[in-house]
C-alpha cells in the first residue's frame, strides 16, 4: 500500500488529508503544533459572508477519528531524505516517516509588526494587530490593550506588504478584505465608534469583495482615506496620534484614535526558508515554495513525488486554499497511480 506524508495541518493540509483518506490510502499528517487548524485557528469570522471559522474546522475533526490516518503533533520535520526512491520524512525527535509521496501544506507566517517601529506595535498600549483583533471578536468583546472601549479606530492596511524597506514588495491580497471585514465586526459590537481605514490602493478581487466594500462605507459609515501612515505616537492619554497625507486632494492628515489596528501580511512559513533549495524544492524570491509553473502546474514541485498545497505557494483566501488542496490531491492520486 502506497503511503503518502502530509506536512503541515493547516486547512491546506487537512483537506489534501481528507480526499486522500476518502481514495482509502493511509496518510500521515505531521502538525509541529499541539492542534490542527493552523492560521484558521485565528480567525473568528471569514469574508465576504462572515462564515464562523470554528465551524469550517470542525468540519475536518472527524478525519482524525479515520484508520487511515496517522496523526503526528508537535513533531517538527528536520530533514526529508531523497536518496532512496521510498523517501523519508524525518522529525527532530527522531522518528523516521516513509513516503511514496510527499505534500507541503506548512501555511504562512503573519508578518512581525515591530518590524515597522514607526507604528508603535510593541512600543505603545494601543497599537495591535488584525490577528489580536481577531481574538477580541472571539470574546465578542472589544477593549483597547488599556482597558477602554474605543471610540475611534484606525486600520492600517498593507503593513508588511509592498514595501520594499522590509523586503516583502509582493501585496498579501487579502489585507484590505480582512480590514473591511473587521471594521464592519467592529461597528456591529460597536454601533457608535467611529473608523478609519487608511489604504494605499483597495484591492477587492474576489467576487462578492467590492460589494462588502461598499456595505461598509453605505451600511456602517466607515471611512476610507488613502494614503500610507507615515508614523504613529503616544499621547499622555494613552491615545495613539497618527500623521498621514490624504493622497486623494494631496494634503496632509492628523488625527489621534483610541486604538489603531496593523493589517499584517503574509509571510513565507519557516519551514519552507528551512527547506530552501533542498534536493529541487526551491523557493521564490520572496521565500514561498516555487511550483514548475503558476498555471496547469501550481501543485507540482521539479522533485518527483513531492507536492504542494495552499499557500505554501503564496498569500490565497481560505477558499482558495480549499480548492488549491483539493487539485493537489488529485495530482497525487494520479501520481500514486501511475507508480
Amino acid at each position: 500500500m502506497k503511503k503518502i506524508v502530509v506536512i503541515g495541518a493547516g486547512i491546506a493540509g487537512l483537506e489534501v488529508s481528507k480526499q486522500l483518506l476518502q481514495a482509502n490510502l493511509p496518510v500521515t499528517l505531521i502538525e509541529q503544533s499541539s492542534k490542527i487548524g493552523g492560521n484558521i485557528k485565528n480567525y473568528a469570522y471569514l469574508f465576504p459572508d462572515f462564515y464562523n471559522a470554528e465551524d469550517l474546522l470542525n468540519s475536518y475533526q472527524y478525519i482524525i477519528t479515520d484508520p487511515n490516518l496517522q496523526l503526528l503533533l508537535n513533531a517538527h520535520v528536520s530533514k526529508i531524505d531523497f536518496s532512496k526512491k521510498i523517501y523519508n520524512v524525518i522529525t527532530k525527535d527522531g522518528i523516521t516517516i516513509p513516503a511514496d509521496a510527499i505534500v507541503i501544506a506548512t501555511g504562512y507566517n503573519t508578518f512581525d509588526a515591530r518590524l515597522k517601529e514607526e507604528f508603535g506595535y510593541g512600543i505603545y498600549d494601543n497599537v495591535i494587530t488584525s490577528v489580536e483583533l481577531e481574538q477580541m471578536f472571539k470574546k465578542q468583546e472589544i477593549i483597547t490593550p488599556s482597558g477602554k472601549v474605543p471610540e475611534r479606530i484606525g486600520f492600517i492596511h498593507c503593513v508588511g506588504s509592498r514595501d520594499a524597506k522590509v523586503s516583502n514588495t509582493y501585496c498579501s491580497r487579502l489585507c484590505c478584505i480582512t480590514a473591511i471585514k473587521q471594521a464592519i465586526e467592529t461597528k456591529k459590537l460597536l454601533p457608535l465608534v467611529e473608523i478609519f481605514c487608511f489604504y494605499i490602493d483597495l484591492r477587492m478581487y474576489g467576487l462578492l469583495f467590492e460589494d462588502l466594500y461598499l456595505s461598509a462605507q453605505r451600511d456602517y459609515n466607515i471611512q476610507f482615506v488613502r494614503g500610507r501612515l507615515s508614523e504613529a505616537s503616544e499621547m499622555i492619554d494613552k491615545k495613539i496620534q497618527i500623521k498621514a497625507e490624504d493622497t486623494l486632494i494631496g494634503r496632509p492628515l492628523q488625527m489621534s484614535a483610541d486604538m489603531i489596528v496593523l493589517m499584517v501580511g503574509m509571510e513565507a512559513s519557516d519551514f519552507s526558508k528551512q527547506f530552501k533549495y533542498h534536493n529541487d524544492l526551491n523557493v521564490n524570491e520572496h521565500g514561498f515554495f516555487d511550483p514548475i509553473n503558476p498555471h496547469n502546474l501550481r501543485n507540482l514541485t521539479a522533485k518527483e513525488g513531492v507536492f504542494l498545497a495552499g499557500t505554501s505557494i503564496g498569500p490565497m483566501s481560505v477558499g482558495e486554499t480549499i480548492d488549491h488542496a483539493r487539485g493537489t490531491a488529485l495530482s497525487v492520486l494520479s501520481y500514486i497511480k501511475s507508480n
